[in-house]
């Protein structure tokens, strides 16, 4: 996809005086954007054609940016080196949320000028390439959902997040009225990502209180992603400006959780179908297709790691709450986990697993792995699933992080797909969130505990 901010452009823009800081940014293992502030001239003549530095162990902390030792990438024993933040400038765009600002997203080399195996980009580009190389491209688009309230980010960590206030008080589902009441906030993150180079489509309540989410077009896989990760940082920013914050955790209470529906299908390299075909009476699947959606099927608990990440991602998976449970297809059926939707060119997956906490690089790689797998193999689609899903007895999806690391580190697909060091890297990382929680001291056994026990 073409930037509508060129290079060109921008330097007509700093020298004129409307551009005077230029972000580079890469997302981390965690889906955040980490950057660097670029002074507008500096950016020109030096980052443009050389890219810039960062220190390696960005790719090798927890959330809160411990220095965590166990990562072959980055620890104090390789003395915390640089890598090369290099700028992908089609990519390139203005933020106008942030006066005076553009914003490039990076691509990470090592210093043999490698790309660093372990950054989500260079996951996902891995997946593509091996897609690229089979004569198909990926495109995508996913549906975040978030929760804005109406205390700001400082009111909220000095509260400790309870006893927030969200911006609507019931279920506002597709509701005029309660959408209205966010409108102002929601209006001002549409607009600054239009002119950020994203297509907006539109915006709608959801069902927990103070619950929204806003729709963009699809678009080829990294495109998609980078999108993401901006909107995602950018909304945050925006809803901070209104004195609001909001959160795309996957549950935050014990209402309907945050999801990010991945919407996936394959093209031929000049936009030909290929998962489509209308001999394919019932579905509009050509066989092709039939083995593509196999291939979720039968990867969906090995990827488990890659579609919820965190502790909390797991706690969504509840009967009758629009998260799935059961790993099956449909027609439109929104209590499986893999929904086929649309038709003829419209025709893909939705995949409902993954929730607002996911690094979009990986889950779409580890959807596009599980594709090429299902396709290599021929692997025989099962009967599309009608009814209730939740009520079946058969596969189901993970329920905690620890079984979702045995099955990411036990599973030959996964190092056949990603490689060994992929597949170590990111075990760790689960191993360390595992490890943290596990130290920690909760709420819920205060209140349990303190008094009764």
């Amino acid at each position: 996809m073409t930037s509508a901010l060129t290079l060109e452009q921008l330097t007509r823009d700093i020298h004129e005086g409307r551009i005077d800081t230029v972000v580079v940014a890469f997302t981390d293992m965690q889906g955040r954007l980490q950057a660097k502030f670029i002074h507008g001239d500096f950016f020109l003549n030096e980052v443009a054609p050389h890219g810039t530095e960062g220190c390696n162990y960005l790719l090798a902390v927890d959330v809160e940016m411990n220095t965590v030792q166990g990562y072959d990438v980055s620890s104090w024993d390789t003395g915390y080196g640089d890598m090369v933040m290099r700028c992908d400038m089609d990519t390139l765009r203005y933020t106008t949320w942030r006066p005076g600002s553009a914003l490039v997203i990076a691509d990470l080399l090592d210093h043999h000028g490698h790309g660093v195996a372990v950054s989500p980009r260079q996951i996902l580009q891995h997946q593509l390439n091996r897609l690229r190389e089979m004569g198909m491209i990926a495109l995508v688009g996913t549906e975040l959902e978030f929760i804005v309230f109406d205390d700001s980010y400082e009111q909220a960590w000095d509260n400790g997040y309870r006893h927030l206030t969200p911006s609507n008080r019931y279920n506002v589902d597709y509701s005029m009225l309660g959408s209205a009441r966010v409108e102002p906030l929601l209006r001002d993150i549409r607009l600054a990502m239009a002119a950020a180079n994203l297509t907006v489509e539109s915006a709608k309540g959801e069902c927990n209180f103070g619950q929204h989410e806003i729709a963009f077009r699809f678009a080829d896989a990294q495109t998609t992603c980078d999108n993401h990760v901006i909107y995602k940082t950018g909304a945050k920013e925006i809803a901070h400006a209104h004195g609001k914050s909001l959160t795309f955790m996957a549950k935050y209470n014990e209402r309907e959780g945050n999801s990010c529906h991945i919407h996936l299908s394959f093209r031929g390299l000049n936009g030909e179908l290929v998962l489509a075909d209308d001999n394919d009476a019932e579905q509009g699947l050509s066989a092709l297709g039939r083995a593509f959606i196999a291939g979720q099927l039968a990867h969906m608990r090995d990827l488990g790691m890659l579609y919820a990440p965190n502790i909390n991602s797991y706690k969504r998976y509840q009967p009758g709450t629009f998260a799935p449970t059961a790993i099956k297809w449909g027609r439109d059926n929104r209590t499986c986990a893999y929904r086929l939707v649309g038709h003829g060119p419209g025709l893909r997956v939705e995949n409902r697993v993954p929730g607002g906490d996911v690094n979009p690089y990986l889950a779409v790689a580890g959807m596009i792995a599980a594709g090429i797998d299902g396709i290599q193999r021929n692997l025989e689609l099962e009967p599309a699933f009608t009814g209730n899903a939740y009520a079946l007895e058969t596969d189901r999806v993970p329920t905690t992080l620890r079984e979702s690391r045995e099955l990411w580190l036990g599973s030959e697909f996964i190092l056949n797909s990603f490689g060994a060091e992929v597949q170590k890297h990111y075990g760790h990382l689960a191993e360390v969130e595992i490890d943290a929680f596990n130290r920690s001291v909760t709420d819920w056994e205060r209140f349990r505990s303190f008094e009764r026990m």
